[in-house]
């Protein structure tokens, strides 16, 4: 049952409550009777009062803060983390801080909904930085025993100030002491503001590297047990669900949550690029696309796609689709370097994709003419979708860049990004030959650009043909 469901209301009020009991109203409440209101308060042991040592991210947080406060001298700056949203009457989906806030603040999994960072300019230059949230209710309070959303009865211990402030180093006030003014510069509301703080997480720092890099192992581990569990997949009648379940036990277990809804999509739903239905059998024969990635507790996530002969062979037909996905891939790796524009990754790739297609005749011109960029395109029916996007704390992060910092922007030692192309052949798509229908692939990397090139992070993963197959065959790495 949800903590909502079984809230009840205060009925009558005790001598030593401080706070307003929630006024939602609901016809399940019960009243507390007195005895309960006279003794609720009393009998509790005294709450530890250490302060934790500053988190690893803390120091690189405070250098993304400083770069905020020097690009907006004498402005006001809020950034809000975002508020609980309704899943369905009185329950609430699980809480994910705003990605901009996370990145700012060194508060990740364990951010506090309604929390706001301000940035307050000083007379004499730069900003005094403070994290407004709602501080833990004192067990004289009815918030404590009353409100399901923030009592400390319903969802367990909450953060201190002080212990938030040694924990992020950073100076922390109580939410009911935040002033909104009439000039402030809003995250979300303000494109100058927005666009920088997404510009700045273009380049990664050493800590968030760590995370990637840990996001991707934890991710592997995923793929590893999803092909351990094929047998169970393959018996049960929604076997993409059960796909899904195997990588979310991972996701929960070693980290956060999924950094997106898993795509686990078998035989012809392969072909649309972003099936989260999950409700297909998953059946010999057929190819299966897992499109996955595992959000570690510092909300940064990896982006990996494999595609799995669920009887462990490729076909003849199969085999030679997977092989110029993996073919176009490798060329859109070798394309990226320092110093070239991100999107000639993906125009490498496409490259590829064209001289294939044309090749296997399913195209009415020559590739040459499909990658005009005026007049072409015919070859963007099997691989609609772009490439490349940059990766991070978002799946898609840094969305709000503008576009000469982002697609024609210029590669650079720290920047995480995906490299997936693919190929998809729809069921009912006549332009191509029948054997070819209803085969979906897409292979799917997390680069890591460094001053000597590019680092694929995700290689561990069987990537060709033959290391999926002996993958499978052993029934994991």
């Amino acid at each position: 049952m949800s903590s909502a469901a079984s809230e009840q209301s205060t009925g009558a009020t005790s001598t030593t409550e401080t706070a307003t009991p929630p006024t939602t109203s609901t016809n399940r409440r019960q009243p507390f009777g007195q005895g309960f209101l006279d003794t609720i308060s009393t009998g509790w042991a005294e709450r530890p009062d250490t302060a934790p040592p500053a988190r690893p991210q803390a120091p690189f947080a405070a250098r993304r803060r400083d770069a905020v406060s020097a690009a907006f001298p004498g402005k006001r700056l809020v950034i809000p983390a975002g508020e609980l949203k309704p899943r369905s009457n009185d329950t609430d989906y699980p809480f994910r801080a705003h990605s901009a806030f996370s990145h700012l603040t060194g508060w990740a999994s364990d951010s506090e909904p309604g929390a706001v960072l301000v940035f307050e300019p000083r007379s004499s230059g730069g900003h005094d930085v403070t994290l407004y949230f709602r501080e833990r209710a004192d067990r004289t309070t009815s918030e404590f025993y009353s409100d399901a959303s923030i009592g400390e009865f319903w969802i367990g211990p909450r953060p201190a100030l002080a212990g938030v402030a040694a924990d992020l180093a950073l100076a922390t006030a109580h939410i009911d002491d935040f002033e909104s003014g009439d000039g402030d510069v809003v995250l979300d509301e303000d494109d100058d503001l927005t666009r920088f703080v997404s510009e700045l997480r273009l380049v990664k720092d050493a800590y968030e590297i760590g995370q990637m890099e840990l996001a991707v192992q934890v991710t592997a581990s995923g793929f590893d047990d999803i092909v351990a569990n094929l047998p169970a997949v393959v018996e049960h009648p929604r076997g993409e669900r059960v796909v899904e379940g195997v990588f979310h036990q991972r996701a929960r277990s070693d980290g956060n949550a999924v950094g997106y809804d898993t795509i686990a999509a078998s035989g012809p739903h392969a072909c649309y690029l972003h099936w989260t239905r999950n409700d297909g059998a998953v059946v010999p024969g057929d190819l299966i696309l897992i499109d996955a990635g595992v959000e570690v507790d510092s909300l940064y996530t990896a982006d990996i796609t494999r595609t799995l002969p669920v009887s462990g062979r490729f076909t003849d037909v199969q085999r030679k689709v997977y092989e110029t996905v993996r073919e176009a891939a490798d060329a859109a790796f070798a394309a990226a370097r320092p110093g070239v524009r991100f999107r000639s990754v993906h125009e490498a790739a496409m490259q590829v994709i064209a001289a294939r297609v044309a090749e296997w005749g399913l195209l009415p011109v020559t590739a040459e003419e499909a990658l005009d960029a005026d007049s072409g395109g015919h070859h963007r029916r099997y691989m609609v979708h772009g490439t490349s996007h940059h990766l991070g704390i978002d799946v898609h992060d840094c969305a709000q860049a503008r576009r000469d910092m982002y697609y024609d922007g210029i590669l650079e030692a720290g920047m995480v990004f995906t490299i997936e192309p693919g190929l998809y052949f729809q069921i009912d798509d006549l332009t191509v030959p029948e054997e070819y229908r209803g085969i979906g692939v897409r292979i799917e990397d997390d680069i890591l650009m460094t001053d000597d090139g590019p680092v694929n992070l995700s290689a561990a993963i069987p990537r060709t043909a033959d290391e999926v197959e002996a993958w499978i065959a052993a029934g994991g790495r």
